[in-house]
């Protein structure tokens, strides 16, 4: 059980890659992230009114856990899906998580220009987890 909650959380705030950390935002939540241990890389940008996530770089064991789980090409995939703003600091959409092959609720808030912190949750609010990431400079 321990390792899906991992997962989970990896994916969560795998919430936003290197080549679009540049682009400008007026969200502070849109750029490129990177989970604590630094092995996953996520670009949050925006989709229609809401917000997606893709991975834009991972090291390889984030990569072999992701093709235990199914998924042999985790450099790509579209993790947050359908992230909706609830405020100028909060976000809540779904969240894939490629290790288990399962889709979550999950949450970003924005703590200050250069951290984030993800929150995801198995099922109706029970066993959260969450993760701070960092801005990828």
């Amino acid at each position: 059980m321990r390792r899906p909650i991992i997962a989970l959380l990896l994916a969560t705030l795998a919430l936003a890659g290197p080549a679009l950390a540049a682009v400008p935002s007026k969200h502070p939540s849109y750029g490129v992230w990177h989970n604590p241990a630094n092995s996953v890389h996520v670009a949050a940008r925006p989709c229609g009114d809401k917000m997606c996530g893709v991975v834009v770089w991972a090291n390889a064991k984030a990569k072999a856990d992701a093709a235990k789980g199914g998924n042999p090409k985790l450099v790509g995939m579209n993790l947050f899906e359908d992230f909706t703003q609830v405020d100028d600091m909060h976000w809540k959409g779904k969240v894939y998580v490629p290790d288990i092959d399962k889709t979550f609720s999950g949450t970003v808030t924005v703590v200050n220009h250069n951290t984030l912190t993800g929150k995801g949750c198995l099922i109706g609010g029970i066993g959260c987890k969450s993760q701070t990431w960092s801005r990828v400079k």
